[in-house]
């Protein structure tokens, strides 16, 4: 075959493997000797070409050692690489023969096989790096420190809700009870997030197994009967005393809030015959 002829069936098989043949070239390709020539070994060569731009990281040692490891192996027991490679140079156009061996066609018959054997390697990888990398992302670089959550107590949520919007706020002042003097203190309110604290100084600690405190909202939207019941509490210690309201309604527009001694676990109604402490809201505050 002519060097004219050479360089026409390697331009066709190039172009065969990467973009395909028109029924022109197709012809051409089948009228020239290609026996010399192993077009998958083109294919295969496109294939590694087009993986050549993936970003994959570099091979894990331990695999690297593998891959060379069975590679040697390879060469060894079934091929004697510097024989082949020295034929190779000398003749690259016929068959190369070695003793024990089966046939291995022409130099691109070989080639084939070794771009093959890179094109796995570069699978091999890309898919280690792939399968790999939420793992290697997760144990590279410093490890981000979760910001510990620290639960509010109820002094640290009463500062951040007065700090609210539109939030109510009235002192507390003594009641109806004569033996109760000296109470004093403030309760807020949000009506936007139904949330409030009573801070009280100066109420007397109840025996919790005969009577308790019980909270009484006077909203605008409740008759002044039915005031809206904002659950029940003991005092046990000395001292200011925070404690959270549990309004059982909507209290959209409290005018005044009213602590009432009552039965233990406390009342449907209050007679309001013991109000230990009441709260009157200005009129600008509702």
């Amino acid at each position: 075959m002519t060097n004219e002829k050479n360089e026409l069936m390697l331009d066709l098989l190039c172009k065969q493997a990467v973009y395909g043949l028109t029924d022109e070239e197709k012809r051409q390709l089948k009228q020239l000797d290609t026996s010399g020539y192993d077009a998958v070994s083109f294919e295969i060569t496109a294939a590694v070409t087009g993986m050549l731009d993936l970003k994959v990281e570099q091979m894990p040692d331990h695999l690297f050692a593998k891959v060379m490891a069975d590679a040697d192996d390879y060469w060894a027991n079934d091929l004697n690489f510097e024989k082949k490679e020295s034929e190779v140079r000398e003749a690259p156009q016929r068959e190369v023969q070695f003793a024990g061996a089966k046939p291995r066609g022409s130099f691109m018959d070989w080639f084939g096989w070794a771009v093959a054997a890179a094109a796995c390697i570069a699978l091999a990888v890309n898919i280690y790096s792939t399968r790999n990398r939420p793992a290697e992302i997760a144990t590279n670089g410093a490890t981000p420190t979760p910001t510990r959550l620290e639960k509010l107590d109820s002094r640290q949520q009463r500062l951040q809700l007065i700090n609210s919007p539109e939030v109510v706020k009235a002192d507390f002042g003594k009641g109806n009870v004569k033996e109760i003097v000296e109470v004093s203190g403030d309760v807020v309110w949000s009506p936007e997030k139904q949330a409030g604290y009573m801070r009280l100084t100066g109420l007397p600690k109840n025996d919790a197994g005969k009577q308790t405190y019980q909270l009484w909202i006077f909203d605008e939207s409740q008759s002044e009967k039915t005031p809206i019941d904002g659950g029940t509490f003991d005092i046990n210690s000395d001292g200011e005393t925070i404690i959270p309201i549990d309004a059982k309604l909507r209290a959209q527009k409290p005018a005044a809030f009213a602590i009432t001694i009552e039965k233990a676990g406390g009342v449907v109604v209050s007679d309001r015959g013991k109000i230990a402490a009441l709260a009157a809201v200005k009129p600008n505050q509702s």
